[in-house]
């Protein structure tokens, strides 16, 4: 199950750098050797020219929840398929010059490591992911280079997170679709800025979904009447940014 407030983030294979080592001549396990993120690397979530923004993960970001955490190493953010776990050695996780490195025991005893083995060698699975929480981020403005001229971007550098688990992947997270959607309304509402929300729900009115996330559902504010209100905040809200994005006399 997906934590509310929890992001995810995905790299290409061959962005990750993913190799499969064979079992030594010991009998011990076969390894998996790739990174999990890449730091510095700019990222477009969602389309950062209207409703998204850019991000980039900064060197040192997983340093104190690498020292403090008990990642698990899954298939598909699946927590019913278990591939190794840091508090049991059989999943190391380090910081390098690269990012996240990822050294997992592959026990193909369990079968579902073994179909990931050869979804793997038949590139069947196709990219690295991480689950987690953001702790700490800037947001800057930036100017970028279009076929139209110069536009001004947010980028969004995250400094540091909570690690939940890594994963090897089917799907990435493509632009456009309701995984992209939930990465921008999840760090926009740990963001807890109204006017940086507004702009991209004036665009996107799914987005106001995730305006009360992370946390419970409130029990005043903009889904409460308040005194002297007639109309719930919420749905005259929706309606307001709807009517702005397509031009809808109100």
């Amino acid at each position: 199950m997906t934590r509310t407030n929890e992001e995810r983030r995905d790299l290409a294979l061959a962005t990750a750098g993913v190799q499969l080592r064979a079992a030594g001549e010991d009998g011990g396990v076969r390894r998996f050797d790739g990174h999990a993120a890449v730091f510095n690397q700019r990222t477009a979530i969602g389309n950062p020219l209207t409703w998204g923004f850019y991000e980039e993960i900064a060197a040192g970001a997983f340093t104190k929840t690498l020292s403090e955490g008990d990642a698990r190493f899954l298939v598909d953010h699946d927590t019913r398929l278990v591939v190794s776990r840091v508090s049991a050695g059989s999943l190391r996780l380090a910081q390098d010059q690269t990012g996240l490195a990822v050294d997992a025991d592959l026990d193909t005893r369990l079968t579902y490591v073994n179909d990931l083995v050869v979804n793997l060698d038949l590139r069947n699975i196709t990219g690295m992911s991480f689950g987690f929480r953001t702790v700490k981020d800037d947001w800057e403005t930036v100017s970028v280079s279009t076929s139209e001229g110069d536009m001004e971007a947010e980028l969004r550098i995250i400094r540091e997170v909570q690690l939940y688990e890594v994963s090897a992947v089917t799907f990435p997270a493509y632009e456009g679709t309701d995984a992209a959607l939930r990465s921008v309304g999840v760090a926009l509402a740990a963001r807890a800025d109204a006017a940086a929300f507004d702009r991209r729900a004036a665009l996107r009115p799914e987005l106001l979904d995730f305006r009360h996330e992370p946390g419970p559902a409130p029990t005043r504010g903009s889904d409460a009447t308040q005194p002297g209100e007639t109309t719930g905040g919420r749905q005259a809200r929706q309606m307001e940014l709807l009517a702005a994005r397509y031009r809808l006399a109100r």
